[in-house]
């Protein structure tokens, strides 16, 4: 069975419009676990469908069934009723399960409620659309295991992202790869511990020359919210990941052979700044 990753959206809360919300694809097969909800995550999952000229047959809208949330800034979840609403529209018959950190049981319920009224006339005007697909199972997350089925099974552990209390990265093992995602982090022993002979590593980074062109005040933010270029090296030269991809990208000028570069003074693996719809086999 082959495991495939697919970006939806590589970008970060500046509105880039090369670079959707951050928000990717598992696809197990023709089975679809999605990863943090950015911006624009539906349309471009459908970019990827033959309904509009995709390559992945296996892709179903409607299938998007089963979510994964790292930590609730907005940049992560503010596709959220999208991934909710869109599928169910599209076709999706069952509840949506999604699994997070403290505070996902509370923005579900928020979000069903300001979409109350189109959900009721939905369900009871003219349009004929089930009543179950609109409905969300939110499941609060802890570090080790938080779920598993035939096609995968999913850990769950803590990263370093400021001051959040409970943000986490993902390893996901499939027949036949393991993959590790770090959500938004600064440099933590848990990823390179989750990540210890990955198939692939997906790591958020920042340019370090930029870096160190902007101010004082915005530096302490990013060092201690994120992971420089230099810092993903050292990291990557201990884990020996298959692939490493760069996501959640903070070039603030540079350019992708800069960040490139940058790795390879301290990282001799394979490594590719990510870019929106890539499928990586």
């Amino acid at each position: 069975m082959k495991t495939r990753v697919i970006l939806l959206g590589t970008g970060n809360p500046n509105p880039d419009p090369r670079h959707q919300g951050c928000a990717l694809l598992i696809l197990v097969g023709e089975r679809p676990y999605v990863v943090d909800f950015g911006t624009g995550l539906i349309r471009q999952a459908a970019a990827l469908t033959p309904e509009y000229g995709g390559p992945l047959e296996e892709l179903d809208i409607a299938n998007l069934k089963t979510a994964f949330l790292t930590h609730l800034h907005s940049d992560h979840t503010i596709g959220y009723p999208d991934l909710i609403l869109t599928p169910w529209v599209m076709g999706r018959e069952a509840p949506l399960d999604v699994y997070g950190p403290e505070g996902i049981v509370e923005m579900t319920e928020r979000v069903l409620e300001a979409y109350r009224p189109d959900i009721y006339y939905r369900v009871y005007g003219l349009e004929p659309t089930n009543d179950q697909g609109w409905r969300v199972n939110a499941h609060v997350i802890a570090e080790g295991e938080i779920y598993a089925d035939e096609f995968v099974s999913v850990e769950a552990f803590l990263v370093r992202h400021g001051s959040w209390p409970n943000a986490y990265g993902f390893r996901f093992t499939t027949p036949d790869k393991t993959i590790v995602i770090s959500g938004d982090t600064a440099p933590c022993e848990n990823v390179l511990r989750y990540a210890q002979g990955a198939d692939i590593l997906i790591h958020d980074v920042y340019c370090k020359r930029t870096f160190d062109e902007r101010d004082a005040i915005w530096q302490q933010y990013h060092s201690t919210h994120h992971t420089s270029t230099c810092e993903l090296a050292e990291i990557a030269a201990s884990a020996r990941p298959g692939l490493l991809i760069l996501y959640h990208t903070l070039f603030w000028g540079a350019s992708e052979q800069e960040l490139l570069a940058e790795i390879a003074q301290g990282y001799d693996g394979p490594v590719v700044v990510g870019e929106d719809l890539q499928i990586y086999e």
